[in-house]
Formats: structure tokens, C-alpha cells, sequence
């Protein structure tokens, strides 16, 4: 149930966000998911490869600040308030969310979240009946 995202950072700079998706285009990376913050100097690109390791090997072999980080990944109904359910049993259990992204897919909304306690996420959603996607079905969307 465990997702490794990476996450670069990125100069606030015309052509940065091209070179990173050039540089993955380029080793035949897909992106399946991804989500941009940015501040006034940079940005902060998240995003889900089905090949973790080798994007950030070739990332880091390109010069970019990145990392990996450990992310837990949601099924919720894309309805008005599928969301709200599923936040409401994570809150009701006093579960922290860092971040969280979405995007829709054919079985429903898929919400990508970053908790300081992933196994906590895990086992709350789990008991309530909400749906987890695997790595292996994000990687390969």
C-alpha cells in the first residue's frame, strides 16, 4: 500500500518544469500522477513514476535536487462528498495529513496523501472500508 513519490526542487525559472519532464520523456519515464507548489523562488514538483528508483537515479545523474518519499494513495467515489467521507474518518482517528493531490481515473478519484504515519493512514482507512490502490496499479495507470 506503500507509494514511493519523488519530489524535486526547482528553480522558479522559465524552462526548469521542461528540462525535468524532457529529462523523463527522454528515458521513457511516465508520469502517472503529479502535483506543482511553488513559493516566489521555486517550486516543489511531487509525482508517481511506475520506475521509482531509475527516475531518481537519472534525476539526481541530471543535477536535480530529488527525493523519495512515502505516500498512501486513496480510492474514494468521484461524487460530491467522497472526499469529505474518507477525510472524516482520517480526522475522527486524529490522523495528520501533510499534502494531499488528487486525479480522477476510470474506478473513481485517486488522492495521493502524505501522513507522518502512512501505516496509521493505512490501517485507518482500512478498517472503515475505504479502498487503497496499490503501487503496482498507481505505477501502471
Amino acid at each position: 500500500m506503500i507509494i514511493k513519490q519523488l519530489s524535486v526542487f526547482l528553480q522558479n525559472k522559465t524552462g526548469r518544469l521542461t528540462e525535468l519532464t524532457r529529462t523523463l520523456s527522454e528515458s521513457g519515464i511516465n508520469m502517472t500522477a503529479f502535483s506543482i507548489a511553488d513559493t516566489a523562488d521555486y517550486g516543489i514538483v511531487r509525482f508517481i513514476v511506475p520506475q521509482p528508483e531509475e527516475a531518481l537515479r537519472i534525476l539526481k545523474e541530471k543535477g536535480f535536487s530529488v527525493n523519495t518519499t512515502d505516500v498512501v494513495c486513496l480510492i474514494v467515489p468521484n461524487e460530491p462528498g467522497g472526499l469529505y467521507r474518507a477525510l472524516q474518518v482520517l480526522s475522527d482517528n486524529e490522523v495528520p495529513i501533510e499534502y494531499m493531490y488528487a486525479f480522477a481515473s476510470e474506478s473513481g478519484a485517486s488522492v495521493v496523501i502524505r501522513s507522518e504515519s502512512n501505516a496509521q493512514v493505512i490501517d485507518v482507512l482500512q478498517a472503515n472500508k475505504i479502498q487503497l490502490m496499490r503501487a503496482s496499479e498507481i505505477y501502471n495507470l
